[in-house]
Order: structure tokens, then C-alpha cells, then sequence
């Protein structure tokens, strides 16, 4: 009874359910009919612990320890994932989205940015402890205690500052321990707390977990072996964990490898990423071709490639310098474009999608380039068409690759249930995407 939204008396959300509320707080041993005995549970909690509920929550990390912490956190290998499942479309949404770690503290905060400033007026920011024992009452503090999703609304909220707020959260767990390891959180109004809300958290949870568990595999594969010798087989979790470039929505490249980054110009970048595609190498000509478009660059390519064997050299990555005749690289690199379709074909789109940050190097007009842009862009496109969830065929049409393809949203329509309210938006984006066609 006392779990359900509905067994107050009086309409959620209005002022009256408010008044009762915060009447109740003042008093969790009395008067309580009707509010979630999770909520009073809080309460108690917090009442017990001396909780203040007119007091800020505390700032316990400043700025530099902020930036060294997070930067070792394990969470933060996941941000890609949460930015395209959630943050990214938090701002058309009017929320915002944290993720913590397993004490409550806020290590990261994005989402809409009006939002963003006034929740700072809460102490909503990066480096506070929004933890029961000191915040009392809250979706990211009462998660993390209770170790289950939650949604707190308006006034359930211990804190009275918090009153005007809503929000949903869900734990993160290490996949080999088991233990909590953080927390994510979307804060903001009624839209907060609606009931797809959580659902689709407990989805971008997964999801951080499913990589983890792959990153752990990774490093558990790459580890040097003293029984068997480095040679023998090799699993296609190591792959991921080797040299990496990252290629997706950026107009450079971005190679990592051994804890180091290193910031490439476009044009090394493609080079490399052609070389990654093309594993057992190009001819001089066809790199060239590939690279610059017209034949008898070969000159031209040549002076490029001693440019960057200087810059990988200089920037500690002596051991991914091309080798010639032909072209290719000496050991393996991967692209997260690679990612991204290994990903899909395990069936894993929504994993996948989270991985994808947008089209291979969009601004170079290489052709080579090019031709792996429309290549990965369409095996994303099919994949997700012919395989995906709703949900995440509906994440998917929101990305900049599918904005205004027709076929995406109407077959998003088509498997959306009759009764979805989500129907009426998806009609909407179809008619305004067949008048740009002028249909």
C-alpha cells in the first residue's frame, strides 16, 4: 500500500500532497498514511543521523581533487555510453544527469544548462556528497543505501531545499564484485520521475555495467601470460584493449595507447584510421588515392608519412610507425569504429549506440575516409533497423545520422504500441520530415 504512488488521498503532486508531505517529515513516527514507507524509511534514516533538512548539502571534493579523482574513477571509461543514452538528450528535455560515486559524491553533471545554474542554488554540483548521511532523503543518496533504482518526488525529499526538485536514480555495480561502485542520476521536474524514466536508467545502467564487464575482460586478456605464451589464441575482448583511435564524430583523431593520448591532425588521422580499416596494408598508390583523390600524390603522401612517423615517435608511440611496401602498421590498431560494429554484431545496439559518436572523421573529404564513413554508418543503420528495440530505434532517429530519414521514424511508429504517448511526437518528426521532402 504504502509503496504506491497512489494510495494517498490527495492528487500527487499538488499542494495539498506537499503540505501532507512535509507535515509528515516533520514527524516520520506519525501520520504517514498514504506515503511510501520507503520514503518515511528515508526519513527515519536521516532524522536518526541528525540529518539537518534546511543545510546544504557538504562539498567534499575541491576542484583539483575533483579532477584527479574522477580521471581514475572507473565510471569514467563509461561517459561515452551515458552522454549518448542520456545526457545528449537531456537538453531538449529540461534535465540534467549525475553520475556519482558509491559515497554519494558527485563526480560529473551535464544536461541542461538553465538547469544546471539552478540547481546550484541546492549545491547540485560536481564534488558534493549527496549521500544519505548527509543529504538525507534524495533518488542518488536513498539509491545507493537501499542498492535498487529509485524515484523521489518534490517533497519526499528530506532536505526542504530540494522540494521543487524531482529525480531518479540507479546504482552502478563492478560486474566481477558485485560491489556498488557509483551511481546515475537524472534530476529536474515532473519529467524526472515520469514512468519511462527509470526504465530507461536501469537500461543505461546495464549498459555501463556490459562495458565494464568487456573492460575487465579486456585487461584480464592482455595481462602477460606465464603459462602459455603470448602467441596463442587470442580472444576478441583483447583486440579492444590494444592501441586505440578514436575516429567518431571528431574532426581529428584521438590515439591512445598505454595510458597515453595523443592528439592527431586530421590528416594523420586518416592515414592511420585507413591503415587500421585495411589491416594487411595498401600500396603507395592506393593510399595515396585514398588519402588525397587523384593519382601522382605519391610524393606528397610520402612527405606525410615521415610528418607523422615524427609525431608518433615524439609522442611515445614509436610502435604504431607504418611500415612500407606496402603501407601497414606493425602491430594491430583499433578504431572505436571497430568497436561500435563489434558491438552490434553481439547484438548488443544499445551498448553500441552508446559507442557511437558520430560519423567517421565527418569533416575530411578524403576518399578513403569517406568510404568508411558511409561504411559504418551503414551497418549502424541496418543493424538498428532490422534488430534494435523501439526504445533504442528511438534513440537512434534522435542521432544526427537519422534526424530525417523517413524510413527510421516510420519504422519507429510501426512498433511503438497504440496506446504510446511517445506516438504523437514520432507523427509529428514523420510529417515535418516529409514536408522538408516535399511530400
Amino acid at each position: 500500500m504504502a509503496s504506491s504512488w497512489h494510495s494517498a488521498p490527495v492528487p500527487v503532486g499538488g499542494a495539498a500532497w506537499r503540505d501532507r508531505l512535509e507535515a509528515a517529515q516533520a514527524a516520520p513516527d506519525d501520520g504517514t498514511d498514504g506515503i511510501r514507507s520507503v520514503v518515511v524509511d528515508s526519513w527515519r534514516r536521516a532524522r536518526d543521523r541528525s540529518v539537518d533538512p534546511d543545510r546544504l548539502p557538504a562539498i567534499d571534493l575541491a576542484e583539483a581533487e575533483l579532477r584527479e579523482y574522477r580521471a581514475a574513477h572507473p565510471l569514467a571509461s563509461t561517459l561515452p555510453i551515458i552522454h549518448r543514452l542520456l545526457i545528449r538528450h537531456t537538453f531538449d528535455s529540461r534535465l540534467i544527469i549525475a553520475v556519482g560515486d558509491q559515497a554519494g559524491r558527485l563526480l560529473w553533471i551535464d544536461g541542461d544548462r538553465d538547469l544546471r545554474r539552478r540547481a546550484e542554488s541546492m549545491a547540485f554540483i560536481e564534488g558534493a556528497n549527496w549521500s544519505e548521511e548527509i543529504a538525507g532523503t534524495s533518488a542518488p543518496g536513498t539509491a545507493l543505501a537501499l542498492d535498487h533504482g529509485i524515484q523521489i518526488r518534490g517533497a519526499e525529499h528530506y532536505n526542504r531545499i530540494v522540494h521543487p526538485w524531482s529525480c531518479t536514480a540507479v546504482p552502478v555495480h563492478d560486474p566481477a564484485s558485485g560491489r556498488i561502485i557509483g551511481v546515475i542520476d537524472i534530476t529536474g521536474g515532473d519529467e524526472a520521475v515520469a514512468p519511462a524514466t527509470l526504465p530507461l536508467l536501469e537500461a543505461t545502467v546495464a549498459a555501463v555495467e556490459a562495458e565494464l564487464h568487456v573492460q575487465r575482460l579486456d585487461a584480464l586478456t592482455s595481462a602477460p601470460r606465464t603459462v602459455e605464451p603470448p602467441v596463442r589464441r587470442r580472444t576478441r575482448a583483447a583486440v579492444t584493449r590494444e592501441p586505440l583511435l578514436r575516429v567518431l564524430g571528431r574532426e581529428t583523431g584521438l590515439l591512445e595507447s598505454d595510458g597515453r593520448e595523443l592528439e592527431l591532425s586530421a590528416r594523420h588521422a586518416e592515414i592511420l584510421a585507413l591503415l587500421a580499416w585495411h589491416p594487411a596494408g595498401l600500396s603507395a598508390e592506393a593510399l595515396a588515392q585514398a588519402v588525397h583523390g587523384r593519382d601522382g600524390a605519391i610524393v606528397t603522401l610520402r612527405a606525410e608519412m615521415v610528418r607523422l612517423r615524427r609525431v608518433l615517435e615524439e609522442g611515445g608511440h614509436a610502435d604504431l610507425v607504418p611500415l612500407s611496401r606496402p603501407y601497414r602498421l606493425p602491430r594491430r590498431l583499433q578504431l572505436d569504429a571497430h568497436r561500435v560494429l563489434a558491438f552490434l554484431d553481439r547484438g548488443a545496439h544499445r551498448v553500441a549506440l552508446g559507442h557511437y559518436a558520430g560519423a567517421v572523421l565527418p569533416g575530411s573529404s578524403a576518399p578513403g575516409a569517406e568510404a568508411m564513413r558511409l561504411e559504418v554508418a551503414r551497418r549502424v543503420r541496418e543493424s538498428m533497423l532490422s534488430d534494435a528495440t523501439v526504445d533504442t530505434l528511438l534513440d537512434y532517429a534522435r542521432t544526427d545520422d537519422a534526424a530525417l530519414d523517413l524510413e527510421v521514424w516510420t519504422t519507429a511508429l510501426r512498433l511503438l504500441p497504440a496506446a504510446s504517448p511517445r506516438r504523437a511526437a514520432v507523427v509529428g518528426r514523420i510529417e515535418m520530415i516529409e514536408r522538408e521532402l516535399g511530400r
